[in-house]
């Protein structure tokens, strides 16, 4: 949960990356506010990077850890 929540704050810094968060998973940010300990919605997250390459990279990056453990991270979460 740890790395998606470091995610989670990751994609949230920038506020175009964060509308199209909303936008593309349809997490209200009421919903994205009360599920922050919720897995399915912390799988949500994860799943928003690893559908856009590009942000699953530099997440990675700015995190300190890679797109594959995020990948595992995200592929716990769904359980």
């Amino acid at each position: 949960m740890t790395l998606a929540l470091m995610a989670l704050g990751w994609t949230l810094a920038e506020e175009s990356r964060a509308d199209r968060l909303l936008a593309l998973t349809g997490i209200d940010v009421e919903t994205l506010r009360a599920g922050v300990g919720d897995p399915a919605i912390m799988a949500a997250i994860l799943a928003f990077l690893a559908n856009h390459e590009p942000d699953l990279i530099a997440c990675a990056q700015a995190i300190d850890t890679t797109p594959a453990a995020l990948i595992a991270a995200q592929e716990i979460l769904s359980r």
